[in-house]
């Protein structure tokens, strides 16, 4: 059975174990990896912008060039367990693991919403074995983007470049580094298995544009980089689909991953570094995930944009304001990249006919509806 995880590392209580587990488990646990080092000074091909030679750098060169800009990131959470009968409720810290990027020399890193989302306190160790505690700036758990910030002195803070995550083509070699299973600094390569791909955000919305990856992540790689072959960010790590899952439930690399496209990141992190609120535009409609052609509505919310405009169930999206439509991933983006309160115009096929209706946009709510 497939899973689609979260690639955060959890001890005790942690938040992978708390979405996936079937049993409590608890305590310490070791575990032991094979680490197959590539040749040292190896070149990788890229075919992204931005390479003047056409050869990218090494993937020791990828790894010295940008290690200093991950962090390791440990997030300690308090949750209370009820009482039962005579004996008193309690309280229990757990702990996640993650990584992060640094974005700026004001002391800003990049990560998944999900390693950061409700901790107690978090705590950031840099490379050469610097800590410091962070404090969270925000997060947007529409796509799985959070910022924290650290006060440290901007000599010690090394930004790192963002990729133009469009350019990513199939077949561009890649490489993570992350804490796979409370392992900071592990590099892994790969290539782009895919573009444009489709995964869930944590509050149940779609995140549009992911980049899929062969290469190894792991619980503790979220928020990690995914890197192209000039050492820049072509997206954050967020999730494995694997079958393979240990005895607390966490999920190993079957070879399946995906990252938040690098210009979703840096698009909803400068919102939030900038104190301006993240909306997300809404038409309140469930969609066929396999519909082509077109984006197929299975279901429309009551008093929605979609329901005050017209929608009907059944109806095929084929166009937006004259944007050909071609299926649910597209109906998806296109939206996304509208403001709440615009006005926009489907193009809909309903019973052999076709249809123009004009929709305006909602705010998105926090959570998608279950279903």
């Amino acid at each position: 059975m497939n899973r689609m995880l979260p690639v955060i590392a959890g001890a005790l209580a942690g938040a992978l174990i708390a979405i996936i587990a079937t049993s409590g488990a608890g305590g310490t646990r070791s575990v032991t990896t094979t680490v197959v080092q590539p040749t040292r000074g190896s070149a990788i091909p890229t075919s992204l912008s931005g390479s003047t030679s056409g050869r990218g750098l090494t993937i020791n060169q990828i790894y010295r060039k940008d290690a200093p800009s991950v962090v390791d990131i440990v997030v300690t959470t308090t949750t209370s367990s009820p009482g039962f009968g005579f004996i008193p409720g309690g309280t229990q810290q757990s702990q996640g693991e993650g990584a992060g990027v640094v974005y700026d020399a004001k002391g800003d890193i990049l990560t998944d919403e999900h390693v950061v989302s409700g901790a107690d306190s978090i705590r950031v160790r840099f490379s050469d074995g610097r800590s410091a505690s962070a404090k969270l700036v925000g997060t947007d758990p529409s796509t799985d983007v959070g910022v924290i910030r650290v006060n440290v002195p901007a000599s010690e803070l090394h930004p790192i470049k963002f990729a133009n995550s469009s350019a990513a083509q199939v077949g561009d070699p890649v490489v993570a580094i992350g804490s796979p299973f409370s392992l900071p600094e592990t590099t892994t390569a790969g290539i782009v298995s895919a573009t444009g791909r489709s995964i869930q955000a944590p509050n149940n919305y779609t995140i549009t544009g992911a980049i899929q990856t062969d290469a190894a992540i792991n619980p503790g790689n979220s928020g990690g980089p995914l890197l192209d072959a000039n050492g820049d960010v072509l997206g954050l790590n967020d999730q494995i689909e694997t079958n393979n899952t240990n005895a607390v439930g966490e999920g190993s690399s079957s070879g399946v991953g995906f990252a938040i496209p690098s210009n979703t990141v840096v698009r909803i992190a400068n919102l939030i570094i900038g104190g301006q609120p993240v909306k997300h535009a809404y038409v309140g409609v469930e969609l066929n995930a396999t519909s082509a052609g077109g984006a197929q509505v299975t279901r429309v919310t009551p008093n929605a944009p979609a329901s005050n405009a017209g929608i009907e169930p059944g109806d095929v999206v084929t166009a937006i304001n004259g944007k050909p439509i071609s299926s649910t991933e597209a109906f998806i983006a296109t939206i996304d990249s509208f403001s709440p309160g615009q006005q926009v115009t489907l193009t809909v096929h309903r019973n052999g006919q076709t249809k123009t209706i004009s929709l305006t946009l909602g705010t998105r709510p926090q959570a998608a509806p279950s279903g």
